[in-house]
């Protein structure tokens, strides 16, 4: 229990750190984006690492993630297995549309001293007084939201799983998420509890920067209604990832309220 419990400090602090401070990327792939047949199936890897999309340091704990279906009700994660640098589990996508799979995560974050050492804690809301020691200095505390997706068609693309719940940052497509072509921009609407983000940074970056020198970021910015293009230079598995922070927490005793999003997106050759 206290691994598991490290783990998610360790990726509670990943999530809540701008891009450019970020080393560790929380992400899920899916074996296809788009898929048909009589009885469809994905495997969706699931991982904390620094190369995307290549597992090295942390697996994402499966109880967290809900996928979402075409009918707007959630489906199974089955043949769930977590290793230590990845987590696997299927999808039996038994209705035709679109899927949303994601993990989300959230609670209260803390950074305080103790003996002139600095130390983190994450949990809930109802165990921040017995946790933090007595005595604890510079106490900090934070709200964080993070939301981390993808999303599989089965035939023809819908939008009823894509349904934003009004919490946080979450991305609704113009751009249908399983149609995305390289050198065709794709329209998309980031919204902060329900309603348009605007002028926040959104970064893309393709996948396999293992084997390149450089992340080679796109970075765009969105308008007044929350809306942004992205025009992929080449096919691939996309990460695109946006955060932000505001002091409208619901949350005691945090002061301050940390937001990230990531989807995984899939650009396929014209």
């Amino acid at each position: 229990m206290m691994k598991r419990s490290l783990k998610w400090s360790a990726l509670a602090l990943a999530m809540t750190l701008p891009l450019a401070a970020q080393a560790h990327k929380m992400w899920m792939v899916p074996s296809a984006t788009n898929v048909s047949g009589a009885d469809p199936w994905v495997t969706v890897d699931a991982a904390v690492s620094n190369d995307l999309f290549y597992a090295d340091h942390m697996p994402v704990q499966t109880d967290r993630v809900i996928v979402t279906a075409p009918d707007g009700q959630t489906a199974k994660v089955e043949n769930a297995f977590t290793g230590q640098y990845r987590s696997v589990f299927d999808v039996h996508l038994t209705q035709p549309g679109t899927y949303k799979i994601a993990a989300v995560n959230g609670g209260l974050f803390a950074s305080y001293e103790v003996d002139g050492q600095k130390r983190r804690w994450r949990g809930e809301p109802a165990n921040f007084a017995k946790d933090i020691p007595a005595g604890a200095k510079n106490v900090e505390v934070s709200e964080s939201i993070s939301r981390v997706e993808t999303f599989v068609t089965n035939g023809k693309p819908s939008d009823a799983a894509l349904k934003p719940s009004g919490k946080g940052l979450e991305l609704v497509p113009v751009t249908a998420f399983t149609d995305l072509a390289a050198g065709e921009p794709a329209t998309f609407q980031l919204l902060l509890d329900g309603k348009p983000a605007a002028g926040l940074k959104v970064s893309a970056i393709a996948g396999e920067t293992r084997y390149r020198n450089a992340q080679e970021e796109i970075d765009v910015t969105t308008g007044k209604d929350g809306k942004f293009s992205l025009n992929w230079p080449h096919a691939g598995m996309y990460w695109v990832n946006t955060s932000t922070q505001d002091d409208k927490t619901s949350l005691k005793p945090a002061k301050q309220r940390r937001l990230s999003y990531s989807a995984t997106l899939e650009v396929l050759p014209q």
